[in-house]
């Protein structure tokens, strides 16, 4: 029973690995997601990035810094 499991587990991980691969075809995951989404902005052109400055980044959060300590006061529990 258990070598019928193994091997219909092995079937089917083999036919995933071959869809994936592309022989059925691209998934519908590999073309564009929105393909109207372009031609429905509104000036695009218009759009303008910048740097930011210090004065901006102060209210960002530290990626990979330590917790800040938060003060926690403790008191006898009363009974």
């Amino acid at each position: 029973m258990l070598r019928w499991l193994i091997a219909l587990l092995l079937l089917a991980n083999i036919l995933a690995f071959i869809t994936m691969r592309g022989l059925f075809g691209p998934s519908p995951a590999a073309g564009p997601r929105e393909p109207n989404h372009l031609g429905r902005q509104v000036r695009p052109d218009q759009l303008r990035v910048y740097p930011m400055s210090a004065a901006d980044s102060t209210d960002l959060a530290v990626v990979g810094g330590p917790a800040p300590i938060t003060p926690v006061a403790a008191s006898a529990l009363k009974q």
